[in-house]
C-alpha cells in the first residue's frame, strides 16, 4: 500500500512553502514522526515528518521547489503491506491520502525497491533514528561538513544540537566523534552581543549567470561547418563574390558536381555567408551575456525574506516615522555589568548589556504609556497595553526576526537573560516557534555590535515606537569641570507620529538614559 503525503499548513495562514532539503532518499526506512524535509515558510523552517512507518517510495518534489499546500510531495510504502495490493478506497486526512498502486501509471511506478538505500554517497547523513534534536540549520551544517549527527554531543536545552555543536565535531576530525559541548549563548563586550548586525542574507540562493554562459557555447554549435574540401569547381563571378563575402570557396556546402568535382553557385556562397554572420552574431551577443551574467547574481525574493520586506514596506508606509538621537554616559553600566557577569555565568547565564537595557525601557514605559501602545485604526483608538512583551532585533542567515520576551516587567534581570539567550539562539538557528515572535510591545534592536552608532530603525508595526542601541565608546566628558574619558553610548528612537509627539518621544528617551547612567535604580524597579 502506498500512502501519499500533502505538504501540510506548518504555519497559520501559511499557503505554499519551499523544499530546503530531503533528509531521506527513495528507498530509505522511516519511523513515523521522522524527520523527512525541512520546509521554508515565510515565517520559518520546519521539520516536515512523516505519518507513517514505512519506506520512502518516491520524491515527487526537488530541492528548491515552490510548493503550495496540498500538493503532494512525497510517497510512502507501509510497512507490513503489500504493495502491489489493489485497494479501490481512497481516504484523505489533513496532510495525507492513501491510494491504490494498482491505478499507478509511468515509467516510475513501482521502482522505489530498486533505489539504493545509501545516503552517504554524496557526504550527506540521513538521520535514521529520527529523534535526534537538533535545529535544521545544525542538520544541514552536519551533512555539510560530514559529520553523522545522531554521535554528536548537545549542548543547548534539552539537549539540543547546535551549529557549534556540529563544527566542535566536525574540527575534533571523526565525522563519527562527539562533538564538544559548548556555551553559544550571547556575550561579550559590545552593547549586546545576544544580538549582532541586523543585516542577514536570504535564506535562499537564486539563479546565477551560468546560464549566459552555456548560451555562448550553443550559439558556438549552430555555426555551419565547414566542408574542407582540397577543390571546388566555381565560375570566376562566384569565386569573387565569395572573397568580398570573406568565406573560402572551399568550406561552402553543396550537392552539385561538374566532371566529378564539386560545384557551388553564387546562391550557396550567399547562403554559407548569411549564415556564418548569423552564427557570429549570436556568439557576439552570447558573450556579452555570458559576461554581464558572470558580474550577476538572481536571488528568488520569497520566503522570509519576502516577509520581511512586506513587514517593512507596510509599517514605513502606515506610520510617519520621526528619530530621535541621544547620547548616553553609561559608565557606571560598564562597571555594574563587569561586576554581575561573572556572578551571571557562574549560574550558567551568559550577561550582556541587553538585559540591563530592557529594564530600563520597562521602567520608563510604565511612566510614559503612549510608547507602549498601538494604534486600533478601524476603531480609531490608541491601545495602552498593560504589559510589556519587548521584542530584541536578532540577525539570522535568514534575515532580521524578533523574537518577543514576555512579561519582561515581572523578569529579574538574570530571568531576562536566560530567555533571551535562548529566544535569540532559537531565531538564529530558525527553529523558533512563530508565537515566539508575537505579541510584542515595544522592540529594541542593536548596530552597536557592528561598530554603528545611530540608525533610523523601522518600527516594528503595530508598536509605535523602537530603540535603536549604538557602540559603547570612550569619549571624553566633562565631569566636575574636567575633561576625562567616560564610556558613551547612542541611542536612537524612532516612533509613530499619529500616536506619539516630539516631546514625549524625548521625555521616554530621556528616562531610559537615567536609568541606564544610574542601573542601581533598577534596584527599585
Amino acid at each position: 500500500m502506498v500512502r501519499e503525503f500533502k505538504l501540510p499548513d506548518v504555519g497559520e495562514g501559511v499557503a505554499e512553502g519551499e523544499i530546503v532539503s530531503w533528509l531521506v532518499e527513495p528507498g530509505d526506512a522511516v519511523e513515523e514522526d521522522q524527520p523527512v524535509a525541512e520546509v521554508e515558510t515565510d515565517k520559518a523552517v520546519v521539520d516536515v515528518p512523516s505519518p507513517v512507518n514505512g519506506s520512502v517510495k518516491e520524491i515527487l518534489a526537488e530541492e528548491g521547489e515552490m510548493v503550495p499546500v496540498g500538493n503532494v510531495i512525497i510517497t510512502f510504502a507501509v510497512e507490513g503491506e503489500d504493495e502491489d495490493e489493489t485497494d479501490t478506497t481512497s481516504q484523505e486526512e489533513s496532510t495525507e491520502t492513501r491510494t491504490d498502486t494498482a491505478t499507478e501509471t509511468g515509467p516510475d511506478a513501482g521502482t522505489a525497491d530498486e533505489a539504493s538505500a545509501e545516503t552517504d554517497q554524496d557526504g550527506e547523513m540521513s538521520t535514521a533514528d529520527g529523534r535526534v534534536f537538533a535545529a535544521p540549520s545544525a542538520r544541514r551544517l552536519a551533512r555539510e561538513q560530514g559529520v553523522d549527527i545522531t554521535t554528536v554531543e548537545g549542548s543547548g536545552p534539552g539537549g539540543r544540537v547546535s551549529d557549534h555543536d556540529v563544527r566542535a565535531a566536525a574540527e575534533s576530525g571523526a565525522s563519527g566523534a562527539g562533538g564538544a559541548g559548548g556555551d553559544d549563548g550571547t556575550s561579550g563586550d559590545e552593547v549586546t552581543s545576544a544580538v549582532s548586525d541586523v543585516s542577514g542574507e536570504a535564506g535562499t540562493a537564486g539563479e546565477s549567470g551560468g546560464a549566459a554562459a552555456s548560451g555562448a557555447s550553443a550559439a558556438q554549435a549552430s555555426a555551419p561547418s565547414g566542408a574542407n574540401r582540397d577543390r571546388t569547381l566555381a565560375a570566376p563571378a562566384t569565386r569573387q563574390l565569395a572573397e568580398e563575402a570573406g568565406v573560402d570557396i572551399d568550406d561552402v556546402p553543396t550537392d552539385e558536381e561538374r566532371d566529378g568535382e564539386a560545384f557551388v553557385a553564387p546562391e550557396a556562397v550567399e547562403a554559407y555567408a548569411e549564415a556564418q554572420q548569423e552564427a557570429q552574431a549570436a556568439d557576439t551577443a552570447a558573450v556579452a551575456a555570458g559576461e554581464a551574467g558572470a558580474q550577476e547574481e538572481r536571488i528568488p525574493y520569497r520566503g522570509m525574506r519576502r516577509t520581511i520586506g512586506q513587514q517593512m514596506e507596510a509599517s514605513k508606509f502606515t506610520a510617519p516615522h520621526v528619530t530621535h538621537h541621544d547620547e548616553v554616559d553609561v559608565t557606571e553600566l560598564v562597571e555594574t555589568r563587569g561586576e554581575l557577569k561573572e556572578v551571571a555565568a557562574e549560574r550558567g547565564i551568559s550577561l550582556s548589556y541587553m538585559p540591563f537595557v530592557m529594564k530600563a525601557c520597562v521602567a520608563a514605559l510604565r511612566e510614559f504609556p503612549m510608547v507602549n501602545a498601538m494604534l486600533d485604526e478601524e476603531s480609531e483608538e490608541i491601545v495602552q497595553k498593560k504589559y510589556y512583551n519587548v521584542g530584541v532585533a536578532t540577525a539570522t542567515d535568514a534575515g532580521l526576526m524578533v523574537p518577543v520576551v514576555d512579561d519582561a516587567g515581572n523578569k529579574t534581570l538574570l530571568g531576562l537573560a536566560s530567555e533571551m539567550n535562548e529566544l535569540v539562539e532559537k531565531a538564529r538557528e530558525r527553529s523558533i516557534a512563530r508565537e515566539e515572535m508575537q505579541g510584542g510591545t515595544f522592540t529594541i534592536t542593536n548596530v552597536g555590535a557592528i561598530g554603528g552608532e545611530y540608525a533610523t530603525p523601522i518600527v516594528n508595526h503595530p508598536e509605535v515606537a523602537i530603540l535603536a542601541l549604538g557602540a559603547i565608546k570612550e569619549k571624553p566628558r566633562v565631569v566636575d569641570g574636567e575633561v576625562v574619558p567616560r564610556h558613551v553610548m547612542t541611542v536612537s528612537l524612532s516612533f509613530d507620529h499619529r500616536v506619539l509627539d516630539g516631546a514625549i518621544a524625548a521625555q521616554f528617551t530621556n528616562k531610559v538614559e537615567e536609568y541606564l547612567e544610574h542601573p542601581n535604580r533598577l534596584l527599585l524597579e
